[in-house]
């Protein structure tokens, strides 16, 4: 049973919330409504506060209340931060840190999920000043209820109403409960390149686009594992996880990681972490002066090689998950990569070919993996990752086709702000259907060789 703050705001979909919170109630979940002052010239207090047989608040300044507390305790004893549904004022408010009521307060103050249903006219949502709030949200981490479409309150018909009251239920339990073979686990992926900057202006960087890793997480997600993804520069779709830490060079990945890698029971490092960083960072822009430009660089930390090392010394620690980008000798490069770092499982990917590594939607991948317990100097714990490990999911044919399409077990739940995409035209009351880029794309062949030593 988890306990699930609802923010109430004041649109015409708050009467929707009172069955929200029939349904969460129906599958064990206590609930406590926060209302905004508007929402409550929709919807009455003591509507709340019958169903839940909980206080509601409505003011932060109520009387009885001390509200500097009253936040703050909220705020570290609930599960999942469910906003149903949210205004284009209120998504304002918490893009850009205004707490002025006591629902904007307790975003600031909880460290609990958070999950938006988002409903308004089909024009605001459009708004590039909408958009942009809810590309800022769902950078945070911030989970999203796609809005319905149809026939609005304001007499349009488009993308904009308040999600059925069961979609945003299922919504809460796919964060909640998530079911599957990774239930329990708690799983950190790596993912994307690190930039080192030269100046304010350059950096080295390599190609990866991160979608390996994104898909891996996405997948350990959809299974029901608690994911946490670290995130390198990507312009990527963000899966819906627990946690994703964005960094860019590679002094952060390696903080973000090692930081964090004591309590996980997977890492998978996905990341291409660059090899080198430059000693100095010039602090303005270096002219283009002379026919050549020394860079002195240094050796960065070898992050999965540091976590093997580690765990070989205490018995204990995650099970490890690396990568190798190839061009020659590719299942005997990462053979040897596993052996010196003390990895359970590497993945070769063969950079050279034109339809796999870098920049494609597909990848073939021969793995080396720790298969015998008795010759496993990494982990004397456990033996060898079976097959059902997210270690060789992540490359299986389903996964693949996530590569672009990446969500959790509910299909109307996303980590990235909901599509304009709908049945209708948003700048005409009626208009011809328009195609739904959310769609997944067809599956492609999977071509991937497993290689056992």
């Amino acid at each position: 049973m988890s306990l699930i703050a609802l923010g109430v705001t004041g649109g015409i979909g708050a009467y929707k919330a009172v069955e929200v919170v029939r349904g969460l109630q129906k599958r064990g979940h206590e609930v406590v409504a926060v209302m905004t002052h508007s929402a409550t010239r929709f919807v009455g207090a003591v509507t709340f506060q019958a169903i839940t047989r909980r206080h509601v608040i409505t003011d932060q300044f109520e009387g009885g209340m001390n509200a500097d507390i009253e936040h703050i305790a909220l705020a570290s004893t609930i599960d999942l931060l469910l906003i149903a549904p949210a205004t284009a004022n209120v998504i304002g408010k918490l893009a850009n840190g205004i707490a002025d009521d006591f629902l904007t307060t307790l975003y600031t103050a909880t460290r609990a999920p958070l999950l938006i249903a988002p409903a308004m006219n089909t024009q605001m949502f459009a708004h590039e000043a909408v958009r942009k709030n809810l590309d800022t949200l769902a950078a945070r981490g911030a989970r999203f209820v796609e809005p319905g479409e149809g026939y609005l309150a304001c007499g349009w018909i488009g993308k904009g109403r308040l999600a059925e009251p069961d979609d945003i239920v299922a919504a809460v339990e796919a964060i909640l409960r998530p079911e599957g073979p990774l239930r329990g686990q708690r799983v950190l992926v790596a993912a994307g390149p690190t930039y080192e900057d030269v100046d304010p202006v350059r950096y080295i960087g390599n190609r990866s686009s991160g979608r390996m890793g994104y898909a891996i997480a996405a997948e350990a997600a959809r299974r029901g594992a608690s994911v946490t993804l670290v995130s390198g520069p990507a312009s990527l779709e963000l899966p819906a996880v627990r946690e994703i830490v964005k960094v860019r060079g590679a002094g952060e990945m390696h903080q973000a990681v090692t930081s964090r890698a004591g309590e996980m029971d997977v890492v998978v490092m996905a990341a291409a972490v660059a090899d080198y960083t430059p000693v100095d960072r010039a602090p303005q822009k270096v002219a283009k002066d002379g026919e050549t430009l020394t860079l002195v660089l240094r050796k960065t930390a070898d992050i999965l090689g540091e976590l093997g090392q580690r765990r070989l010394a205490t018995g204990r620690g995650p099970l490890l998950v690396g990568f190798a980008a190839e061009t020659e000798d590719v299942v005997a490069h990462a053979a040897a990569k596993r052996e010196r770092k003390h990895a359970d499982l590497i993945v070769a990917n063969d950079v050279s070919r034109s339809d796999a590594g870098f920049e494609v939607d597909t990848n073939a991948s021969p793995s080396s993996a720790c298969r015998a317990r008795k010759r496993c100097r990494c982990n004397p714990r456990r033996a060898s990752p079976p097959r059902s490990s997210i270690a060789s999911s992540a490359c299986s044919p389903r996964a693949r086709s996530r590569r672009k399409w990446t969500a959790i077990s509910s299909p109307n739940i996303s980590a990235s702000p909901p599509s304009l995409a709908s049945r209708a035209s948003a700048a005409t009351p009626r208009g011809e259907p328009a195609p739904n880029p959310r769609r997944a794309p067809p599956r492609s062949d999977p071509g991937q060789t497993w290689v056992r030593p």
